[in-house]
């Protein structure tokens, strides 16, 4: 999955759950900057900013290393 499906996932899932940005910044404590650049497909998240996203938005992540 590349960034730009992460983004549209993470977007998706957020407003199923009808989850502001600036909500899922303050729940997850991931910058709202950060946040709108991973849903654009921008920028590189660390996993751990990942994992935040997920957990609050009840994703699973899956790393698959080759």
């Amino acid at each position: 999955m590349n960034k730009e499906e992460i983004g549209r996932k993470i977007r998706s899932r957020r407003k199923v759950l009808k989850v502001r940005q600036n909500d899922l910044a303050e729940i997850s404590g991931v910058a709202l900057r950060t946040i709108v650049a991973i849903e654009r497909g921008e920028g590189n998240p660390s996993l751990d900013t990942l994992l935040k996203l997920a957990e609050v938005l009840g994703l699973v992540l899956v790393v698959d290393i080759k």
